[in-house]
């Protein structure tokens, strides 16, 4: 049995890698947030029109939770390859392919939680092909990136209904294709959220002012994307351009692409603003779920299937499950838990599983050699995903 010194000297070690001051811990306050709100959105009732009545506000988890998610993917990809400073030339081959390895356990993972049958249109396939995507921009700075991702928010939006009423999506193995890529989060349009976050990655966000910026530049996306819809909406009558010009949830559509992007831009800038404040502390168990954020969405995947086999002999079930109530026992349970493993043994399983994997088959980060990748001293975790309901 560990002595008391030494239990107090590892508990210290574990509140230092978790909350040190190299860690940015408004990341994963707002990965906690997408992480929770993707749970809401699988386990409550979220369709409502949105007013300014607080019982409809549930609805912004809709389309949101999932679009901050792959914004932060995109942070995290810069943190770990960088930070402020894409990585040199000489290290992006290694960089490029630690980056590969995680999206290919990513999706092996993704697909094994489609097969479980819970009736989630399930992240990671795509976020596996969103990661091979981002590879050839990663020695982009800030600016480039937005600029690039910009382009990609403006034109794709008006060729995705093209792509979605492509044969092959209608053929005998269309389904299984859709799963595969994970076309409901379609990566042509996607790329552009993933860039962003690349963008926002090699910002100085320790800075007050970068931090304000975010928030700034998010609420102006926010308005003109929204607001964009409201104008367009009641003059726009040809079906295509409907389907484009839409901030409908989930519908890639071009003022949902803009407006939900500033909402993610928004909320990871109110995230660290916040986490300049005492409620970083209050926080705590919020941030440990948002620290490993891959574990804690695995995981509800996993109790949905299993309690929906136990009460009603099938894990397709959603009205069932919803009606039982599992969202708030199993909200609980997931912030217990994440909080006692991060403060107790420090990042999640699955999280801790990868970084494993990939250091055997690529080898260790060489940014500083001796030393701890910038995945440790700034919180990044390019492990993490969520998915939206069917």
């Amino acid at each position: 049995m560990a002595s008391a010194p030494g239990l107090t000297a590892y508990l210290r070690r574990s509140w230092t890698r978790f909350d040190g001051p190299g860690r940015l811990v408004g990341v994963d306050l707002a990965r906690a947030l997408a992480v929770l709100g993707m749970l809401a959105a699988h386990l409550l009732d979220t369709d409502r029109v949105l007013t300014s009545d607080p019982s409809t506000w549930i609805t912004l988890v809709n389309g949101r939770s999932s679009i901050l998610f792959a914004v932060l993917a995109g942070v995290s990809v810069s943190l770990v390859t960088g930070g402020r400073r894409p990585p040199a030339p000489e290290r992006r081959p290694r960089a490029a392919a630690r980056l590969a390895l995680r999206g290919a356990v990513l999706w092996v993972i993704g697909m094994m939680l489609v097969f479980t049958g819970v009736p989630v249109y399930v992240i990671l396939p795509a976020y596996a092909l969103l990661f091979v995507l981002a590879l050839p921009f990663l020695g982009l700075r800030a600016r480039s990136l937005f600029l690039v991702a910009a382009g990609i928010a403006l034109v794709m939006p008006w060729i995705q209904p093209v792509l979605d009423a492509a044969p092959i999506w209608s053929g005998p193995a269309g389904d299984d294709l859709s799963a595969a890529v994970g076309w409901h989060y379609p990566f042509p349009v996607w790329i552009a959220f993933v860039l962003a976050g690349m963008g926002v990655g090699r910002l100085d966000l320790r800075r007050l002012s970068e931090q304000a910026s975010l928030v700034l530049a998010g609420g102006s996306l926010i308005i003109v994307g929204y607001g964009g819809a409201l104008l367009t909406a009641p003059v726009v009558t040809d079906r295509y351009a409907r389907t484009v010009l839409t901030a409908g949830d989930h519908s890639s559509g071009l003022w949902e692409v803009i407006g939900s992007g500033g909402f993610a831009l928004a909320t990871i800038g109110i995230c660290l603003l916040l986490c300049r404040t005492p409620l970083r502390w209050v926080a705590v168990p919020l941030r440990a779920v948002g620290s490993m954020p891959l574990t804690a969405y695995v995981v509800q995947l996993l109790v949905w299937a299993l309690v929906s086999l136990e009460l009603f002999g099938d894990t397709s079930e959603i009205v069932g499950v919803r009606e039982s109530g599992l969202f708030f026992p199993l909200t609980i349970g997931l912030i217990i838990g994440c909080t006692a493993w991060a403060l107790l043994v420090g990042r999640g399983p699955l999280e801790m599983f990868i970084d494993a994997l990939v250091r055997v088959v690529v080898g260790a980060d060489a940014t500083s050699p001796g030393r701890p990748s910038s995945a440790a001293s700034e919180g990044a975790d390019v492990s993490g995903g969520v998915g939206g309901p069917r």
